[in-house]
């Protein structure tokens, strides 16, 4: 049963490949000389979308897998050639870019769900004047909303209760639920159909140069700070084109995704070293300095002010050697202490609404997108950078990275969806120039690897750690 749906479609010739058009404008963007990579046959931005896993995952759970109304697919599949263009032999020149939207969602056994999102922790919920999306993914966040719905205390019963949550925003004001939820630290954004006008999805401050070098044939230390998806993809793929990775956690309060699926976080971890720091401890902060002084890029994704309230100035570290690089993925930008997820920084970034535009219902675009995304992203930026001898600080956000992802130019964003019934079972497939290509289910890459455990640092390690490059 063939399915309406809105079909766009740029002028443009008919071997226009959105991936290559993207990668190539990676390079440019940031000053890179020509790419080499192997040709391949062109492949339109919604079939890049179909085989992503990321379609299976939009839409309700009783309809048809959704297109997204952006080439998110094609920009990941663009980033994964730039990246294998820098690292040749590594892995990542076979780095299948797309399917990284569905790994999580392959390893917890995750499925479409229309208004909730994939992994359950966030809603689309109607407000008044207009539909939010609100995220709590922690117990702590649950424990703010009698502050975000403006009363006296909530019974523990109700605690995970959507539905009570729902009836209490349906009567609130959508622009006062949005500013008060983002001043209680919470992840919340309001959904219109619009996606914003494509802006930088990086920025580069405290620049310094220093003359090119093979990074590949000596000791490169980066300091992985972050947690749960975006920023250990980046570091993880980094780690693969032959980056020497410490993901450092607190004892206090590691990276939440090892609450998660084991697979998973083993996926984004394992090929690091690790070791735990508490920073409120005078040893353990003597312990970071001197990985400081001998770190050649950092990666934080918290809100900058936590280490600052802890003396610790990225601008003042990038400015003590030249070349070196201190990267930030947030939300919304370095500037804004707003917190952003993957679900709802997508929704931020106007993805909430399907193509066809007879469907009036909200709903959320893959699994947490933007973190994928903006991991892609970030990992090619920081890449890019040490391969130009460009250092500095480098703000990447969830927000940019996304618009600027569903801004890409491409040949045509949806296709006519059909049930190809001719197997065992039903599959949802994509019909273009007469060729039925099934949508496929999300996957993951092989396991070869186990995340390192929670293991204080010692001087034995920091010394290893230091030695010669």
């Amino acid at each position: 049963m063939s399915l309406p749906v809105a079909v766009r479609v740029n002028e443009l010739t008919e071997d226009f490949d959105p991936a290559t058009a993207h990668c190539e404008r990676l390079f440019r963007d940031l000053d890179l000389a020509g790419l080499q990579k192997t040709p391949t046959p062109p492949r339109s931005a919604a079939v890049d979308w179909a085989l992503s896993g990321a379609m299976w995952l939009t839409g309700s759970s009783n309809g048809p897998p959704q297109f997204a109304d952006g080439a998110l697919a094609s920009a990941a599949h663009g980033a994964a050639l730039a990246l294998g263009a820098l690292a040749p032999d590594s892995g990542l020149d076979k780095l299948d870019g797309p399917a990284l939207f569905g790994e999580r969602a392959a390893l917890a056994g995750l499925s479409r769900q229309g208004c909730i999102s994939a992994g359950g922790s966030a809603r689309l919920l109607p407000t008044r004047g207009g539909i939010i999306a609100l995220n709590l993914p922690r117990d702590d966040d649950w424990r703010l909303l009698p502050a975000l719905l403006e009363t006296d205390s909530i019974d523990p019963i109700v605690l995970g209760d959507w539905t009570f949550v729902a009836e209490h925003v349906a009567h609130m004001d959508r622009s006062s639920l949005v500013q008060r939820g983002r001043l209680l630290g919470l992840a919340i954004a309001p959904a219109d159909r619009k996606t914003p006008n494509s802006c930088p999805y990086f920025k580069f401050q405290h620049e310094s140069e220093v003359a090119p070098t093979r990074w590949r044939e000596k000791k490169i230390r980066l300091l992985d700070l972050t947690s749960l998806w975006a920023g250990p993809l980046a570091t993880s793929l980094l780690a693969i084109a032959g980056i020497e990775v410490l993901k450092i956690e607190s004892p206090e309060r590691p990276d939440g995704a090892r609450y998660g699926p084991k697979p998973f976080f083993d996926l984004l971890n394992g090929n690091k070293h690790g070791c735990t720091l508490n920073l409120h401890c005078e040893r353990d902060r003597d312990f970071f300095e001197q990985l400081l002084t001998s770190a050649d890029i950092v990666l934080e994704s918290s809100r900058p002010r936590g280490l600052g309230q802890l003396g610790f100035d990225a601008g003042s570290w990038v400015q003590g050697r030249a070349g070196r690089i201190w990267a930030s993925i947030t939300g919304y930008g370095r500037d804004s202490d707003a917190i952003a997820f993957g679900d709802d920084a997508a929704i931020a970034a106007g993805l909430g609404w399907p193509l066809d535009t007879s469907r009036k219902e909200a709903r959320f675009c893959g699994d947490a997108i933007a973190d994928p995304l903006t991991g892609l992203h970030a990992a090619f930026c920081i890449l890019a950078a040490l391969t130009r001898g460009r250092g500095g600080l480098l703000d990447v956000s969830l927000l940019n990275v996304t618009a600027h992802a569903a801004n890409i130019q491409h040949d045509g964003l949806a296709l006519p969806t059909d049930v190809d019934s001719t197997g065992d079972t039903n599959q949802w497939c994509v019909l273009e120039k007469n060729r039925r290509i099934s949508i496929q289910q999300p996957r993951s890459r092989n396991l070869t690897w186990t995340a390192p455990p929670l293991a204080p640092m010692t001087e034995d390690r920091l010394a290893d750690w230091n030695g010669p490059c």
